[in-house]
């Protein structure tokens, strides 16, 4: 999967490299994602399967969700500027996106959430 997605970015950076000057500035985006899977643990699940069958029990497969994620998006000629980084640790998730607006400010929302605080 991450050999297919780095090609197609190393496509989109060749052909933006050989059509994409056209005397304007240079625009960028970028990504990263890693997921870091741990042993996958048996979870028992009880009762209805949220269509009003009682299935008894049954048997479900989860790994801890542990990642990090980033985007970034520059481009002037457009105007186009933005970003966002997440980072998820079981229950914990925390992480922020920005934005610069038409008027040239910036807009920074940061966040984070448990299993206290949704």
């Amino acid at each position: 999967m991450y050999s297919k997605v780095l090609c197609i970015a190393a496509l989109v950076a060749v052909v933006s490299a050989q059509y994409g000057h056209g005397g304007h500035g240079h625009g960028f985006s970028s990504q990263h994602i890693s997921k870091h899977d741990g042993p996958a643990e048996v979870v028992h699940v009880h009762g209805h399967d949220g269509h009003g069958h009682d299935h008894g029990h049954a048997i479900d497969y989860y790994t801890y969700p542990k990642y990090e994620f980033e985007y970034k998006v520059s481009d002037p000629h457009t105007g186009d500027h933005k970003s966002q980084h997440e980072i998820r640790d079981g229950d914990h998730v925390k992480g922020y996106y920005s934005l610069h607006e038409p008027d040239g400010s910036e807009r920074v929302v940061h966040y984070h959430g448990d299993k206290h605080s949704g």
